[in-house]
């Protein structure tokens, strides 16, 4: 998450403070991703000392008033003008535990797969439940927060079926070497099934 760039592109707007760049992002994401005030204002330095923001001084209150500077605006024109690149992927927690769990003796990779699925689904229910409820109110200033809340379900989606797939693998890994007979995951998935879908992931 680029936090430079986000601070930016609020500053865009208006003049603020650091306090206030905090709640305005957390307000546009649904405070799905947290801002630490301390990172807030370590950011609002680097950009200062990089020409991107000024510091316009107190506001007669005790808080320094930044504004973003032409090569603020420029920085950020060509963030939202570039696609956000792929080469270096965020770690994902979950991925890194279950390729160590596979790798590890005496880890129970089901135990966690199932675990996982159940949280999953559960948030699932939960940020469905927060879309529902959002779009009722059809009030334009909402229109951030669904598109953080589809991007949210689409992932969570995307991570159930994720782990319907490792759950196959490991049956089907588990079959070839002769140590398991059942043919459907505890989801529901046969192995036949699941094939294809680890098929295409090899590709």
């Amino acid at each position: 998450m680029s936090i430079r760039h986000s601070l930016l592109a609020l500053l865009q707007d208006q003049p603020r403070y650091g306090y206030q760049l905090r709640v305005e992002f957390e307000n546009r994401t649904g405070s799905t991703w947290p801002l630490n005030i301390g990172q807030v204002y370590t950011t609002l330095d680097r950009l200062e000392r990089d020409g991107l923001v000024s510091n316009d001084g107190s506001d007669g209150e005790g808080h320094v008033v930044y504004s973003i500077t032409n090569a603020g605006k420029a920085d950020v024109r060509n963030w939202f003008a570039a696609p956000v690149e792929r080469n270096n992927p965020p770690r994902n927690e979950l991925a890194i535990k279950l390729a160590l769990a596979v790798t590890l003796p005496g880890v129970d990779v089901e135990a966690i797969i199932q675990a996982q699925r159940v949280a999953s689904i559960r948030a699932l229910q939960d940020y469905t439940k927060a879309r529902r409820d959002t779009a009722a109110n059809q009030r334009a200033a909402d229109t951030a927060w669904l598109l953080v809340l589809d991007s949210l379900i689409f992932q969570t989606e995307a991570e159930v079926r994720w782990l319907d797939l490792c759950e196959a693998r490991m049956l089907q890994q588990a079959q070839t070497a002769g140590k398991a007979t059942p043919r459907k995951s505890s989801n529901g998935v046969t192995v036949e099934e699941a094939s294809p879908l680890i098929a295409d992931s090899r590709r």
